[in-house]
């Protein structure tokens, strides 16, 4: 069955617009990783990057403080302990698309996985989420995010991630990235992801004056069926451009914390560069890529963002099952350890440009359904905790 998979894989992955890698591994969760030419990645498919210089790097770097707590220690998440692989200079690692990759990115929002609302009240049934909210005008944040692997059932998700966001509600644009499992998506592994939503409005006015409205179609592989938003997921359509040469999106995310034992955490970082206003996706303090300031509107994130977002979420699409584990699947009273957390927690001022803590007063905590899923704050010694969240829940929540 596996063998037949990865013909039918070989077979479809000559029919994409990128060269053929230089070097191909399958990791033992079934799944290829491959080297492909920097110039000639997916992200290039997008009719407004059709003349984009690739930026290698960030030209400026945030100053985020370090940890110097000593009684909750977490460690940041060894990645290339598992899929030991580094892609020659030139080349970055991708995660290959199969067949089976888009007939499931064909039916993300029927999964449940919809661009972000910036009205919080705008779940879908059996969606759920427990987040901090900080509303300010900010260039991006960070935060060191707790990894655990709840297992989920088809046709739900369980995720944990930092989002930036901005925009009226007409013209709403969003980036997140952090963990999720999905079946559908990552066979129940716990994965790296981002995901990205845009204003519809500024890419069909350029795209119908310049080629024509059928470009639309066939170059900007979205997701969402709103009228006004378009989002996408990892590599599986144009618009994010990998660098990194070791850090492919959608490849498992191991080792995970334990219940009492060892905690793990993902040390994330989304904030937009000075000078070209591009929009950086840094991992584990190297820059995995970035979002090209072209893709969004002057009204959404092309100038900065307006909030940032911390927390979990999850989806259930079947009206007969109960809502998956958030986190840990313990409640944030139960605490580090057991809990699942997002610490460290820091944005950049978009009047001062400098990195700060979020001030307590202005965190926001949101639970949509708190009697399922919860999240408090805490404020406790060291950098890193000394701005935090806990938050999840078990299952249970039956589909509103």
């Amino acid at each position: 069955m596996l063998n037949m998979k990865l013909q039918q894989s070989k077979s479809f992955q000559s029919t994409l617009p990128f060269s053929l890698p230089f070097i191909f591994r399958q990791s033992k969760h079934g799944y290829i990783l491959d080297c492909i030419d920097i110039h000639k990645q997916l992200a290039f498919d997008h009719p407004l990057l059709k003349n984009h210089s690739v930026q290698l790097k960030p030209t400026t770097i945030p100053k985020w403080t370090r940890d110097n707590n000593t009684s909750q220690k977490s460690t940041s998440l060894p990645f290339r302990q598992e899929e030991d692989i580094i892609c020659p200079p030139g080349t970055v690692i991708i995660k290959r698309t199969t067949l089976e990759d888009l007939i499931q990115f064909q039916r993300l929002e029927s999964l449940g996985l919809k661009p972000t609302s910036k009205d919080r009240n705008d779940d879908q049934p059996g969606h759920y989420t427990a987040v901090a909210q900080y509303y300010a005008l900010n260039f991006g944040g960070k935060g060191n995010i707790n990894v655990w692997d709840p297992q989920v059932e088809p046709d739900q998700y369980s995720l944990s991630s930092l989002y930036v966001q901005g925009g009226r509600r007409e013209d709403f644009e969003t980036i997140s990235a952090g963990w999720i499992v999905s079946p559908k998506l990552n066979h129940n592994h716990s994965s790296l992801f981002i995901a990205w939503s845009v204003s519809f409005s500024k890419i069909l006015q350029v795209l119908t004056s310049s080629y024509g409205p059928s470009t639309l179609v066939k170059s900007v592989f979205f997701y969402s069926k709103q009228a006004n938003k378009k989002g996408c997921y990892n590599t599986l359509c144009p618009g994010f451009v990998q660098v990194s040469r070791k850090f492919p999106l959608g490849s498992v995310a191991r080792p995970v914390s334990k219940y009492g034992g060892k905690q793990y955490h993902l040390e994330i970082s989304i904030y937009q560069e000075r000078l070209t206003r591009d929009w950086w996706y840094v991992l584990k303090g190297e820059p995995v890529g970035y979002w090209p300031n072209p893709l969004f509107s002057y009204s959404g994130l092309a100038e900065g963002a307006d909030n940032v977002w911390w927390g979990g979420e999850v989806f259930s699409a079947d009206k007969n099952r109960i809502s998956p584990i958030m986190g840990s699947g313990f409640v944030p009273q139960d605490d580090f350890g057991k809990a699942a957390y997002i610490n460290g927690l820091r944005v950049i001022d978009r009047y001062s440009r400098k990195v700060m803590m979020p001030p307590a007063k202005d965190l926001v905590v949101y639970a949509s359904s708190p009697t399922c899923y919860n999240v408090k704050t805490i404020s406790r010694r060291g950098e890193y905790w000394s701005r935090a969240i806990f938050y999840g829940g078990p299952a249970g929540c039956t589909v509103r």
